[in-house]
């Protein structure tokens, strides 16, 4: 009898992002934020497939013939642009609010998305593998990040692309992060984070490193508050955005 994987999802983080999800499409809303940082992830995104599938950066349907699914895809804030590219998008969101919200959205924009109210562990017990996986601000939220990244290699082909954006566990993304953007600003909710979930990119890369997972690339994602924008750069103290590439 089969056995049904273990599940990392953390109830509590669901049912606390299941009640914002009527705000997700709000650029000024809870999630503006994520709004704030959509553009540099997404530049990211395209430059790191374009690096490990040898593709043009540009072009209307720059990712047509690429699978990806998005792990953690909220209301589909980046599934929609990557659709819109050309790929075949998968959205995977345990908020079962967050997927309905998702769907409608999608089908006002006239874009065919694949969204599931399901684990990413439901999905890799089966027998489906996509090109790229995207793992974006959702490590901090798990109840076991080793084991959910595990599982989220696990959906990626032999020589597909994993990306993960996250925040370090440092002194500085504390006082950033979770003081600033949470009690000072207000930009975020208070308690969105918790500081002793944060994982810094060493921990990633030992989590991935068993299966077979090599990091192509670490950078910063690095708020400017003189122009109000994020942007890709050195410094990973904070916000970061990686990625891992299989064996070609």
């Amino acid at each position: 009898m089969a056995v049904e994987a273990r599940s990392s999802i953390d109830p509590e983080e669901v049912a606390k992002f299941d009640r914002l999800a009527a705000d997700w499409w709000s650029p000024t809303g809870s999630m503006k934020p994520l709004h704030k940082l959509n553009p540099p992830r997404l530049r990211y995104i395209r430059e790191r497939i374009a690096a490990q599938f040898g593709r043009e950066t540009g072009g209307i349907e720059g990712l047509k013939g690429l699978t990806i699914v998005d792990v953690g895809c909220g209301a589909g804030l980046v599934c929609e642009p990557l659709a819109r590219l050309g790929a075949a998008v998968t959205g995977l969101d345990a908020a079962a609010t967050n997927i309905e919200v998702a769907r409608l959205h999608a089908a006002r924009s006239d874009l065919a998305i694949d969204y599931r109210d399901t684990p990413a562990e439901t999905v890799a017990a089966g027998t489906e593998r996509f090109d790229v996986v995207l793992v974006l601000e959702v490590v901090e939220h798990v109840v076991e990040p080793t084991a959910f990244l595990t599982t989220c290699a696990s959906l990626m082909k032999p020589d597909g692309l994993l990306i993960v954006s996250t925040i370090n566990r440092t002194m500085k993304a504390y006082a950033l992060a979770i003081v600033a953007a949470e009690r000072v600003l207000r930009w975020l909710p208070r308690g969105t984070h918790s500081w002793d979930k944060f994982v810094t990119p060493a921990e990633i890369e030992a989590a991935l490193a068993p299966s077979g997972l090599t990091v192509a690339d670490c950078s910063g994602l690095v708020y400017h508050p003189l122009f109000d924008e994020w942007q890709i750069g050195r410094d990973t103290d904070v916000n970061y955005i990686a990625a891992y590439a299989g064996k070609p």
